[in-house]
């Protein structure tokens, strides 16, 4: 039960981040590497802008999703501390 509220929780919160994501923290990252879009990064034929955004993302994400089990996990051990 605990995995199913987690997927739904994490999927729902996923969009969320993507968006902070997206329309937040790239075009500032964009902005102070004085280019319009991370996506477009490129070397000659290899582009690695969406590789860097994905890597990005994944990173907010598994911050997140660390911060807010480690909260669960304290909050269950003063719940068995109470009883």
């Amino acid at each position: 039960m605990d995995l199913a509220v987690a997927v739904i929780i994490g999927a729902a919160f996923q969009k969320i981040v993507d968006s902070v994501v997206n329309d937040i923290i790239m075009p500032i990252v964009a902005a102070v590497g004085g280019f319009e879009k991370i996506e477009e990064l490129a070397y000659r034929q290899f582009t690695y802008g969406k590789l860097l955004a994905a890597i990005l993302n994944f990173l907010i994400v598994a911050m997140v999703l660390f911060i807010m089990i480690k909260a669960m996990n304290r909050a269950k051990s003063i719940h068995k501390k109470a009883e």
